[in-house]
């Protein structure tokens, strides 16, 4: 069965073949599931087409996308995310992720030892930025609250991201593929460690 990186964590502890849940975990805990669910659906969409609007022009596009999305929100919740928007656009440690090399939606397919067995993975990259020395990998999460570090990001985050960085690490031969994840509401860049992904991996496949 083909695994998607997503829900890859139930292969974690169930010694049987598992039904993967390859739902993006955008839920969180103080929010009605559909409202969660629409608020990181156009978050991420935003996330995805205003770097390619010119810089004077993101604000009101991002105003109107937020007016037909969130029509059904409150004023305050379309405020706030139009806020956590524009805070990212114009911090510039997170610059890189949205330049020239970089790419939104970006679809991938291989195929990964697994607990001995080769798996067929796919799954979705919601940013990859290429420079000539490093590749990375971001995925957008819109937990409330963010984690505060590293040590509180969800297990099921960082399998995830070290699949991806799995898949990719042989397309870039020489070149550093880093993973990171983007907490939108913050907004809060947590780069993953080589260390934390490969016990990630590790888990997975039972050593």
């Amino acid at each position: 069965r083909p695994l998607s990186p997503s829900g890859a964590s139930a292969l974690i502890d169930e010694a049987r073949e598992p039904v993967i849940d390859a739902r993006s975990p955008v839920l969180d805990a103080d929010d009605a599931p559909g409202f969660a669910i629409l608020r990181g659906l156009a978050v991420h969409k935003l996330l995805q087409m205003l770097p390619g609007i010119p810089e004077d022009e993101r604000h009101s596009a991002a105003e109107r996308y937020l007016s037909r999305a969130g029509a059904a929100w409150t004023e305050i919740e379309r405020a706030k995310a139009l806020a956590s928007i524009e805070q990212i656009f114009a911090n510039p440690e997170f610059a890189p992720i949205f330049g020239p090399n970089s790419r939104a939606e970006v679809a991938i397919m291989g195929s990964l030892e697994i607990g001995g067995k080769k798996r067929s993975v796919s799954g979705k990259i919601d940013r990859l930025a290429v420079t000539p020395g490093k590749v990375l990998i971001v995925d957008y999460k819109t937990n409330r609250p963010a984690p505060a570090s590293l040590r509180e990001v969800p297990e099921a985050y960082i399998l995830q991201l070290s699949l991806y960085r799995a898949l990719l690490k042989p397309l870039y031969p020489g070149r550093e593929v880093a993973a990171a994840l983007l907490f939108t509401e913050t907004p809060l860049l947590i780069e993953l460690t080589d260390k934390a992904m490969d016990a990630a991996l590790a888990r997975l496949n039972g050593a």
